[in-house]
């Protein structure tokens, strides 16, 4: 079956919980693949599918199995197969992204690596789907830890990467747990005769489908990524805004919430920006752009939904500060530079795990996209200092300076003092909070947007970490970017050893070096974050007011360990 439908998303028989998500993703007509597959799906077929990563498989199946499930029932209904981890946290994304609005649900990803005393503890506590690498789901089955036997649907990710790597033979072990009846959905970019095999070995009258993959080159537009690193997002993003020789620009994320606090938060950088999201009214959004095209307005910070359609000419600058869900959204979003012939840039913020998805990007559009390297603070007084420079000169020759000249004459006449040093002076003046050299006694610009990070995008550091206590919680409006800030700035403490942030209802826990010498404790002590003093102390457990604190152990509760004990057997290596 090679046939497109032309269906919108309304008109399939998804859940309106569903629908809402997918009205605010901004998805509008399906992909080839989910227009296909979901109808069948919804129906409870079994589906063999022949698509390239990136064509929007994950919402093919997603979508039409969460419709179908059993919210009440705690024991998983949905088992996701998956060759790597990166792809299991991805679909496991996903899937929690589109169940936003079904109350309760619970999907746990599963992979080797990960401590399996996180996985034992969710999966005690009951989930919904289960999205794993086949080897870490076969140790689950060998323990006896997960139960499929309530499974109503298992999906096959990218089967031919499961052949490559060797996993198909635990594949089939794993399908031999599931009931009879269940659902089968098998994907694959290629369909090797060991995948096939499979299916017809454990699929019932498989409905096949082949999607064609339509290359789009962008040939008019320079792309580049930028590797996502730690705390420093909107960081990176405020240097290569003033890095950028730009015109107009548009930044896409995903959330209505995430364009307005973008947007707030690069007007408090001195960025003439605004929103354009669904909850806006059309007057609105027609006035924003409208904004955008005469310049009185450079920067817009959208959703995919409210930039459909959107022409504005003086765009020269796409960003996806958030990277899209398919290959689809990414060429309409870049569509939105470069047109009539005009050279246009698009930039990439790329998560280490989401690097599956740069690569899909790149085979869709037919063009490699460079990595970049976020510029430096003497990059960013370079830059400042030439548009300096051009201003100067700008306003020599077109503006009428006699009566200044005057000002000045009577200026250095009074104090005596040299025109050189009065022109130092008005330039100080003028740079306000953009100096125009970048501080030379800063030893410690050991550049923090280009550590290396761990596979989450978290900044690696060496030294030994212990756990804080700060009497600043959730009650109080705080957030890790607040407290980062805060113990950065006033504890001159390199960012890079700050580690994991637990924020509570009236406190929080934080990892940071050993170390800290009694003077940094005591400025810390005095810090205020969000309206309250942080009073940092070390967490320790024996204290009365940290009696809820224990150390960092593998195991911390006696129940906990009884459990692990059950069910954990000794002497076995970790598997994928």
């Amino acid at each position: 079956m090679t046939k497109e439908l032309s269906a919108r998303f309304e008109d399939l028989s998804i859940l309106p919980a569903l629908q809402k998500v997918i009205k605010e993703l901004g998805y509008e007509t399906p992909s080839p693949i989910q227009a296909q597959s979901i109808p069948h799906l919804l129906e409870g077929r079994d589906l063999l599918g022949q698509a390239q990563t990136g064509t929007g498989k994950t919402a093919a199946f997603a979508l039409p199995l969460l419709s179908r499930l059993n919210l009440k029932q705690k024991e998983p209904q949905i088992l996701v197969m998956t060759p790597t981890r990166e792809l299991a946290l991805q679909v496991a994304e996903a899937m929690r992204t589109y169940a936003r609005y079904l109350k309760g649900f619970h999907v746990l990803p599963v992979y080797g690596g990960q401590n399996m005393g996180h996985q034992l503890r969710q999966l005690a506590r009951g989930v919904h789907a289960i999205v794993g690498t086949p080897g870490r789901i076969q140790d689950h089955l060998e323990r006896g830890t997960l139960n499929l036997g309530q499974i109503k649907a298992v999906v096959l990710d990218e089967a031919d990467e499961m052949l490559k790597m060797g996993f198909i033979d635990d594949v089939e072990r794993i399908l031999t747990h599931a009931p009879q009846d269940r659902q089968t959905a098998l994907f694959s970019a290629t369909m090797p005769k060991d995948v096939l095999a499979v299916a017809r070995r454990h699929m019932v009258d498989p409905l096949e489908i082949h999607i064609k993959t339509k290359t789009t080159t962008v040939e008019t537009i320079n792309q580049r990524y930028w590797q996502v690193k730690g705390l420093h997002k909107l960081d990176a993003l405020t240097r290569i805004l003033e890095a950028e020789d730009t015109d107009g620009m548009i930044i896409f994320v995903r959330t209505k919430t995430a364009t307005v606090e973008l947007s707030e938060k690069l007007e408090a950088r001195g960025f003439s920006s605004a929103a354009l999201n669904g909850d806006m009214t059309q007057a609105m959004r027609e006035k924003t752009v409208e904004r955008l095209k005469n310049g009185q307005l450079d920067i817009v910070v959208a959703t995919d939904v409210a930039a459909r359609g959107l022409d504005v000419k003086r765009i020269s600058h796409v960003v996806n500060y958030d990277i899209p869900y398919d290959t689809e959204s990414y060429i309409h979003r870049i569509g939105r530079t470069g047109r009539a012939g005009r050279e246009g840039q698009a930039i990439l913020f790329v998560a280490p795990r989401e690097k599956r998805m740069l690569a899909s990007i790149e085979r869709a559009t037919r063009q490699t996209i460079t990595a970049m390297s976020v510029p430096s603070r003497k990059d960013i007084a370079d830059r400042r200092v030439a548009l300096f420079n051009e201003q100067l000169t700008e306003a020599m020759q077109s503006q009428d300076l006699e009566f200044f000249e005057e000002l000045i004459d009577n200026y250095q006449h009074e104090h005596n003092t040299g025109l050189r040093r009065i022109a130092a002076t008005l330039a100080f003046l003028l740079q306000k909070d953009k100096p125009l050299q970048s501080d030379a006694d800063s030893t410690r610009e050991v550049d923090q947007l280009d550590l290396e990070t761990d596979d989450h995008g978290d900044v690696r550091d060496e030294q030994d970490l212990i756990q804080y206590r700060i009497e600043v919680g959730r009650q109080h409006g705080v957030e890790p970017r607040h407290i980062v800030g805060a113990i950065a700035n006033e504890g001159k403490i390199s960012s890079k050893s700050i580690g994991q942030i637990r924020i509570n209802q009236d406190y929080c826990l934080i990892d940071l070096p050993a170390n800290l010498s009694n003077a940094v404790m005591k400025q810390l002590q005095n810090v205020w974050v969000c309206g309250q003093r942080m009073q940092i102390s070390v967490a320790d457990s024996g204290s009365e007011k940290n009696s809820r604190l224990k150390p960092k152990r593998r195991v911390t509760h006696k129940k906990f360990n009884k459990y692990i004990k059950k069910n954990l057997k000794p002497n076995r290596s970790p598997r994928r």
